[in-house]
This record gives C-alpha cells, sequence and structure tokens, in this order.
C-alpha cells in the first residue's frame, strides 16, 4: 500500500461527494423558487439510494468477476463489501475500500445528473424508485464496460477479465464521459420524453430564481471536479498533475467559448452563460483529461463550448422541455468530448494515444464514436422502458395543481423561503413596509 496515492484517492472521494451537493445548489437555482427543494431533494435523494445499493451489490457489479463476456460483474461476489475489508485487500497500490469508496461517489452524481431533465414535475417518491431501478440496470453494468479493467498477472496475461469498452473496444474514457455523462445525458433524454412538458412552457417564462446559487453549485462542482479528473489517476503522480490542469484549462475556455456564442446570438454575455460553459467544459474534459495535451484541452473546452451553448436551444425547436440542460449539456457535452479524443489525442500525454490530428489515423477515432454511442443507445431504450413502468405502476409525475401551486409543498410540506411578518426597527408594533411587500406577494401566489 503507498499511503501517499490512499491519501490523494480518499481526497479526491471527499471531493467528488461534494460535487452532488454542488449539483443541488446549481439545479436548484436554476427552477423556479417554488420547487428549489423538490429539485434539491432529488439529488439528496439519489445519493441516499445508491450509497446503499452501490454498497450491497452495486460494487460487486461494476468490478466483480466478469461473467457476462465484458457487460456485467458477478452481482454478489462483493455483497455488503464482504472480502474487501481485511488490511491487505489492496486495489493497485491503494485500500480496496478507498477505491469502493471513490467509485461510489461516481454513481451517485451520476443519477442526480438525471433530474434535471424533470425539473418541477417529478414525485421525490416515484423519482427514488427509478433511481434505484436505473443505477442497478444501467449504471452499474455501464461503469463495468468502461471502468473495469483486465487484471493480468506478472506475464501480461489477462486472469481477471473487465468490461469490452475498456479492455476489447479500446476506448478512452478517463474519468466518465460515456458512464457518467452519455449514461445521464441518455437518460435525462428518455425521462423529458416520458413525463412530458412542463404546465406553461414553453410560453410561460421559467427563468431561474437565484442565479448566486447557480454559481455557488457551478463553483462546488468545479472545486470537485479535480477530485473527479485528477483523482481517476488514483494516486499521487504525474498523470493526476496532468489531468488538474487539463481540467482548468478546457473549462476556462469552453466557459470563454459560451459567452462568446451568447454575445453573438443574443448580444449579451450572461452569468448564467458563464456558470452554464464551466460544465460544459467539464464534461467534455472528463473523458479526455489523460489523453491530450493542455493546448488539445483548450481546442476541447472551447469547441464543446460553442456546442452546448447552441444545443441547448434546440429543445424548443424539437419541443422537448428538458428543464435545465441536461441533453444539451451533458449529452452533448459528453459526446463532443469523448469523439474528439480521436481528433486530438497526443501520445505526449499519459494515455499514449495519436488522434487524427497527430498522425495517429481514424483508428481511436472510431473507438470513441462506438463506445459513445453504444452507451447513449443501451441508456436511453432502457431509461425510456424504466421511466414508463414506473409512470404506469405508481406514476410519476406531480398532479397539474401541485405543479401550478408549489411541488415543495405539495411534496415535502415545505417552502424554501419563509417570509414572516416583520416589525419596524423602533418596535411600534406597526408592520413595516417589507412587511407590507410580503403580504402583497402571499397574496398574489395565492391567487
Amino acid at each position: 500500500m503507498d499511503t501517499g496515492d490512499t491519501a490523494w484517492v480518499l481526497t479526491s472521494a471527499a471531493l467528488v461527494l461534494l460535487m452532488t451537493p454542488g449539483l443541488a445548489f446549481f439545479y436548484g437555482g436554476m427552477v423556479r423558487s417554488k420547487s428549489v427543494l423538490n429539485m434539491m431533494m432529488m439529488s439528496l435523494g439519489a445519493m441516499a439510494v445508491v450509497g446503499v445499493l452501490w454498497v450491497l451489490f452495486g460494487y460487486s457489479m461494476a468490478f466483480g468477476a466478469d461473467v457476462g463476456g465484458g457487460l456485467l460483474g458477478k452481482p454478489f461476489e462483493f455483497f455488503g463489501l464482504d472480502g474487501l475489508l481485511a488490511a491487505d485487500s489492496l486495489f493497485g497500490k491503494i485500500p480496496s475500500t478507498v477505491f469502493v469508496a471513490f467509485q461510489a461517489m461516481f454513481a451517485i452524481i451520476t443519477v442526480a445528473l438525471i433530474s434535471g431533465a424533470i425539473a418541477d414535475r417529478a414525485r421525490f417518491g416515484p423519482w427514488l424508485l427509478f433511481a434505484g431501478l436505473w443505477a442497478t440496470i444501467v449504471y452499474f453494468p455501464v461503469a463495468h464496460w468502461v471502468f473495469d479493467f483486465d487484471g493480468k498477472d506478472e506475464a501480461g496475461n489477462v486472469i481477471d477479465p473487465g468490461g469490452w469498452i475498456a479492455n476489447k473496444l479500446l476506448a478512452i474514457d478517463f474519468a466518465g464521459g460515456t458512464a457518467v455523462h452519455i449514461n445521464a445525458g441518455a437518460a435525462g433524454l428518455a425521462l423529458a420524453i416520458v413525463l412530458g412538458k412542463r404546465v406553461g412552457w414553453p410560453k410561460e417564462p421559467m427563468k431561474p430564481h437565484s442565479l448566486p446559487l447557480v454559481v455557488l453549485g457551478a463553483g462546488l462542482l468545479w472545486f470537485g471536479w479535480f477530485g473527479f479528473n485528477a483523482g481517476s489517476a488514483l494516486g499521487a503522480n504525474g498523470t493526476a498533475g496532468v489531468t488538474f490542469i487539463n481540467t482548468l484549462v478546457a473549462t476556462c475556455a469552453a466557459m470563454l467559448g459560451w459567452l462568446l456564442t451568447e454575445r453573438i446570438r443574443d448580444g449579451k454575455a450572461t452569468t448564467l452563460g458563464a456558470a452554464s460553459g464551466v460544465i460544459a467544459g467539464l464534461v467534455a474534459i472528463t473523458p479526455a483529461c489523460s489523453a491530450v495535451t493542455p493546448v488539445g484541452a483548450i481546442a476541447i473546452g472551447a469547441i464543446t463550448g460553442v456546442l452546448c451553448a447552441l444545443a441547448v436551444s434546440l429543445k424548443y425547436r424539437f419541443r422537448l422541455d428538458d428543464s435545465l440542460d441536461v441533453v444539451g449539456v451533458h449529452l452533448v457535452g459528453g459526446l463532443s468530448g469523448t469523439i474528439l479524443i480521436g481528433l486530438f489525442a497526443s501520445e505526449a500525454a499519459p494515455a499514449k494515444i495519436n488522434g487524427l490530428f497527430y498522425g495517429g489515423g481514424v483508428d481511436q477515432l472510431w473507438r470513441q464514436a462506438v463506445g459513445a454511442f453504444a452507451v447513449l443507445g443501451y441508456s436511453f431504450v432502457l431509461s425510456l422502458a424504466l421511466g414508463y413502468l414506473v409512470k404506469f405502476t405508481v406514476g410519476f409525475r406531480a398532479s397539474e395543481e401541485a405543479e401550478v401551486a408549489s411541488i415543495d409543498e405539495a411534496e415535502h410540506a415545505e417552502r424554501a423561503y419563509e417570509y414572516g411578518s416583520l416589525t419596524s426597527a423602533r418596535g411600534t408594533g406597526k408592520p413595516s413596509v417589507a412587511a407590507g411587500a410580503t403580504a402583497v406577494l402571499e397574496g398574489s401566489n395565492k391567487k
């Protein structure tokens, strides 16, 4: 065991866990004030459900002995982490439990990402049911495809086969462009179809109720993403350093690309655009951060920032109410980052592969495309089936009355903001101007 590597991966796991509350802030600020708690609770609920399932059988399905030709790990090999708790149980140079903890955070954030596509209209209980089913049937197998590499003996012989994308297709996905972002984006697309449009969309304006919350969430996500990407090196080493820098510069370039697109298209560069550009860049560099140089990372970030800024407006053309642009940012951004590896990969980076622009031909490009679209198709079809299963058994969507009045109160008996009666600072007992304004607002909301 290497204590330095262990310390870094434990730290990275904590950083990745922070991303889910960060996502709750990011998504929560983007919705209307009457549904912010429901939005945030979907992220928190994903943490609870997936965390338990991961320990029981999720880790086994993702990293257990292969039982399906690279499609699935043995589901109950490590049930309840049996056999992994001993001091001498190692994954490489870190304790097995540390690797389990690190990968658990990826499973959690992936499920939470989906919820943004169905903001303002999903019931909480059915969402938890869907989250558990989706994690089991979609995420855990796909994690096996992408993250479970062959175990080999000292002679290089395969003694523990892993997933097909990582080992047979040889597509590069360092930290989850396919398993996390394309996977979640395809599921978000499916659920947006299953639940349909929000009441009043697109005619009624549904602007973010708190841009400061959005920026706070984006900042927490960016901070945690260094653990997401650099932590995937599974060691305090040079690969972690390269991926850390690439994560920084790609995100900066994507923000600039998004803002430039807004400025040309709309005449203004917006705060929401800056925050969205940050997420787009983080998504794109996730699969590519070990395969490209910092210059390549800047190119991938800038291209993806422009593509995602253009993509989010397509939902109006296709009449698809992807509430918080999960499809436009995570699906499009994941596809962009994954496929662009085939163009910008450089043998100067840790992955040691050349893409088309570096003399490597199209060999890596087709591998990236096959991996990306295989995950997209698998996730979309099964997510659609699971969404309809939940819809027609327990009911997925909130009632129109709850959606119009307040889904927070209907689902959680709470409001994000309580406006109590205020008195003047002099203690006269007379309602202040602020209290009068609040009363008017509350009366208007009731109407």
